[in-house]
């Protein structure tokens, strides 16, 4: 990420507040913006919001050095091997487990959460590697692999949980899994590594990064407080009217992240891995894929569901967790990996 971004990558955590009470105040008072929101969608997902998360993902995926890719995936393995291991065979048990716990008389809930705890993070999880100076190449590799397991087996995991655990019939297609990841990694992948490519034969390497991706980087963050004001305005008015729903379902949510995030940031350092690394793997292992939870539970249980509610808290909770996951990262880099040099974000208060 530039550091030339000056006041809008500096006072992130400011702007990301203000963007959260002004998406609150433009649902609670401006239904008619909210309307606007809504009125167009792709599987349950507000097109405003996937425009948002284009805008967010796009320049990473302009600066990720591709010709890297291939020595990360063969020297990185363990790197790989552990984030794997946590999406797949650790999150979706912990977020059964605390849905259940915590919200064993709201079936709707749990299913939702569940929905959100079998399906790892394939977009947003590339802002929060690229702000807590992760390594974006191994976040790469770990977000594709992500995707094409996602596509294999979010379906036997909703089978597995909900069917088999819970008794609920869920009828999902891979084809709707594929589509939602597609879309919402595939597209920005592609015109991300085309722009790169086209670049680098007209003005060069050396004059891409040091020129055009210091124009292009602004348009990350700004996408993402684009995208932070909707997802808070969609759901303004019912944030205002039912805290308590709200705080019911963000209990959970909140243990799930903090705490798969901490426990892999923490087997990571144990593990020897560098700063770069361990960020990479902290936040693909807690990261969830908001946009495919949101569209099959509007799919299969209906958008005014408790499901569907429950899927739609999820970013709600995960986006201000995570940005302050991002500050912890960058405060105990220096205790944890005193050899490591970052030259991300530098947040001030």
């Amino acid at each position: 990420m530039s550091d030339s971004l000056g006041v809008l990558d500096r006072y992130l955590t400011l702007w990301i507040a203000l963007a959260m009470l002004l998406g609150v105040g433009l649902g609670r008072f401006a239904p008619g913006f909210v309307d606007v929101l809504n009125a167009v969608q792709f599987h349950g997902t507000s097109i405003p919001i996937a425009v948002g998360l284009f805008v967010m993902i796009f320049p990473i995926m302009a600066e990720i050095e591709y010709d890297r890719i291939p020595r990360v995936t063969r020297t990185a393995r363990r790197e790989i091997g552990l984030t794997l291991a946590f999406n797949w065979l650790v999150a979706p048990f912990v977020m059964y487990g605390l849905a259940t716990l915590f919200l064993g008389g709201y079936p709707g809930y749990i299913t939702g959460l569940v929905l959100v705890g079998i399906a790892p993070c394939i977009a947003m999880v590339l802002v929060w590697n690229e702000l807590a100076s992760g390594n974006q190449e191994l976040c790469a590799v770990c977000v594709g692999v992500n995707s094409l397991l996602q596509i294999a087996l979010f379906v036997p995991y909703a089978f597995l949980f909900l069917t088999v655990l819970r008794g609920t019939s869920v009828d999902v297609s891979i084809s709707l899994v594929a589509t939602m990841v597609g879309v919402f990694l595939g597209l920005p992948l592609l015109l991300g590594f085309a722009v790169q490519r086209t670049a680098f034969r007209t003005v060069g390497r050396r004059a891409y990064y040091e020129r055009v991706i210091p124009r292009i980087s602004p348009f990350g963050l700004l996408g993402l407080l684009f995208t932070v004001v909707v997802m808070f305005a969609l759901k303004g008015d019912y944030i205002v009217s039912n805290p308590g729903e709200i705080a019911l379902i963000a209990a959970p949510l909140l243990i799930f992240f903090v705490g798969l995030w901490a426990l892999a940031y923490g087997t990571s350092a144990l593990l020897g891995f560098d700063y770069t690394e361990s960020i990479s793997v902290a936040f693909t292992a807690s990261s969830n894929n908001f946009e495919l939870a949101i569209a099959v539970a509007v799919a299969v249980f209906g958008i005014a569901s408790d499901v569907a509610l429950a899927t739609v808290v999820g970013p709600l909770i995960e986006v201000p967790v995570m940005l302050a996951l991002v500050r912890v990262a960058l405060a105990t880099k220096d205790s944890l990996f005193p050899d490591t040099e970052v030259t991300g974000v530098a947040y001030t208060d």
